[in-house]
């Protein structure tokens, strides 16, 4: 895209001059001041033409590490610009960012380091100072001709866009559940009763130990059969996210984002390339509360994941976790597991929103609806996926009927927590007593109590207001 403010001052000043060189040279009948005012009226036309005819073409790179930014922590931007400016005149460069992210950059092309080079290459650092999809780009250059008569502006480049998972703090090993190991895996024998040789064996395969040869079955079977070894179960988890409009507090927009259509993802474009979301040029719909809320998801999931937990991921409705996030890479997937799940979760919260107002239904007016915030929906889903591990519940403010609801929906499941996020403890706590005497581990995180002591209350919680 180009851009022409047709001079510069010098040039507006040659235009003047030209012009009363013309009218003395009319007036007066002097050859000399014609051949003046021509040249100053001609040198400003031929610039602008110069720069618009002898424009080259221009390549930009732009490369952003890390993969996935975290809020607070700096991101490392690379630009290399391929081209040359009209007429070898310099040029200066400007990355636009995002408000939020304070003055836009700056350089001089071509590189005074490699002022002959076909590439120029420039650094600079942003720390983004919150979640959400930015856009970061395009690169403008201003030119000037090499007189500095005439004045032009170019878009080089798209532009891409910065995508920045919510910061998550490391949280303290807790027993999450019983008879797990401290990593929470668990090993189950393929046998129950030891006197059961043929079952506690398997043929010999390629590889296998001799050591391993169980020799009287052997040589009752007439074949090699080896021991069988204790299997492991990998350690189950499920995340529950409130995102009820009214449970957070009075929202607002928040991050100006503008993201392309969905589909090319996170993966080999980073943050430079196209690929999440839906379009919009709206700001995430949240409120301080849920940001907490979001952060305190981030902080939890990492934990579970990096202990090797799969883990499933719904919000208060039973839907998937993250299927309207923008910035979800597989919106409609709930589970996760591994460093590839961890990727994908701290992806899909970087543009995770409360739900739009109306979405959800209040408590007491759908008591008995399955759609109905922690309702049957809910606990179909985690019942039905037959998950035995530990439940973790992340809400806002919780009414009568919905500490009822959620209380329930740990009668199957093998622990239960609770983090429920208010301004003040007075607030929630009918509903966290609610809770605590369904058993579950349930505590109140206020804006002046850090995450990480919160979630060590939680070990200890289910003790409280257990008294009939």
């Amino acid at each position: 895209m180009l851009s022409l403010r047709p001079f510069m001052l010098r040039g507006w000043l040659l235009l003047a001059s030209g012009a009363l060189a013309l009218l003395l040279a009319i007036t007066l009948g002097r050859r000399d001041l014609l051949m003046l005012a021509i040249f100053c009226l001609a040198l400003p036309g031929a610039a602008c033409a110069g720069l618009l005819w002898f424009k080259p073409g221009f390549a930009v790179k732009r490369r952003i590490s890390p993969g996935l930014a975290r809020a607070g922590s700096a991101v490392s931007v690379v630009l290399e610009v391929r081209g040359q400016a009209p007429g070898g005149a310099r040029a200066r460069l400007t990355d636009e960012l995002p408000d939020s992210f304070y003055a836009a950059p700056s350089f001089s092309f071509p590189n005074p380091v490699v002022p002959r080079g076909p590439v120029s290459r420039y650094h600079y650092e942003v720390v983004p100072p919150r979640r959400g999809v930015y856009p970061v780009g395009p690169l403008r250059a201003e030119f000037s001709d090499p007189f500095g008569v005439a004045f032009l502006k170019r878009t080089l480049g798209d532009g891409g866009q910065l995508t920045v998972a919510p910061a998550a703090v490391e949280l303290a090993s807790i027993s999450l559940s019983d008879g797990r190991g401290q990593d929470g895996s668990r090993t189950t024998k393929e046998l129950a009763h030891a006197s059961h040789d043929d079952a506690m064996t398997r043929e010999y395969r390629s590889g296998d130990p001799l050591r391993r040869v169980h020799w009287p079955v052997t040589a009752r079977h007439g074949k090699l059969m080896v021991r069988a070894e204790e299997s492991v179960t990998a350690p189950e988890a499920a995340v529950v996210l409130d995102r009820r409009h009214h449970a957070f507090g009075d929202s607002h927009r928040l991050n100006q984002r503008l993201v392309p259509n969905r589909g090319a993802g996170l993966g080999g474009a980073g943050l430079g390339g196209a690929g999440l979301g839906r379009s919009t040029s709206f700001g995430l719909l949240t409120t301080p509360t849920f940001e907490k809320a979001v952060s305190a998801v981030a902080s939890i999931t990492a934990h579970l994941l990096e202990r090797g937990y799969s883990l499933r991921v719904l919000d208060h409705g039973g839907n998937p976790g993250f299927e309207s996030s923008a910035s979800a890479i597989a919106p409609a997937v709930e589970d996760f597991s591994g460093s590839q799940g961890t990727f994908d979760v701290a992806a899909a919260l970087a543009a995770l929103e409360l739900e739009a107002d109306g979405g959800s239904v209040l408590g007491t007016q759908a008591s008995e609806s399955d759609s109905a915030p922690f309702g049957n929906a809910l606990a179909y889903k985690l019942h039905h996926g037959r998950r035995r591990g530990p439940l973790v519940a992340v809400t806002g403010l919780l009414d009568d009927a919905d500490a009822h609801r959620l209380a329930s929906i740990a009668e199957s499941t093998q622990s239960a927590y609770a983090l429920v996020l208010c301004q003040d403890i007075s607030e929630v706590a009918s509903a966290l007593e609610t809770l605590r005497r369904a058993g579950w581990h349930a505590a109140a995180l206020t804006p002046s109590v850090p995450l990480e002591l919160v979630w060590l209350q939680l070990d200890r919680s289910a003790s409280l207001g257990l008294a009939p």
